[in-house]
């Protein structure tokens, strides 16, 4: 079942860091699809299994697909982008999910960003050179 032929319910998009989700709900009954792969092989860690269905078991929800698009970034952003993309898809639906979703902090965008390398330092970003001793 692609996100072509059935209809379209609501639609979010969640970034972090580099990576972006684009979400998408679907009638159905609960599978989850992240680029054109099963969400639990996608996120195979164990400690990602239950994360990305918070928004969902927050509001006790089981009657909706999800598919999603991910690029960017490693697995702990992707995750948490498609959690607020998920959140956002959520919340466009009925008030009374924004409100729920708000309440615990799923629809804030985090906006913690990789510092960048500044010139003259030596290598990283706080990276200092080495004082030379004689």
């Amino acid at each position: 079942m692609t996100a072509s032929k059935t209809k379209i319910i609501a639609e979010g998009l969640g970034r972090r860091k580099t990576a972006v989700a684009s979400v998408r709900l679907l009638p159905g009954t609960g599978k989850v699809t992240v680029n054109n792969r099963p969400g639990d092989e996608y996120f195979s860690k164990t400690v990602f299994n239950s994360a990305f269905n918070k928004p969902l078991t927050l509001l006790k929800l089981t009657k909706y697909d999800i598919s999603a698009k991910v690029h960017g970034g490693g697995l702990p952003g992707q995750m948490d982008a498609l959690i607020m993309g998920l959140a956002r898809a959520l919340s466009s639906l009925k008030p009374e999910y924004h409100q729920t979703m708000s309440t615990n902090g799923l629809l804030t965008r985090d906006s913690r960003e990789r510092q960048r390398r500044m010139v003259g330092m030596g290598g990283k970003a706080r990276r200092k050179k080495q004082s030379p001793k004689r």
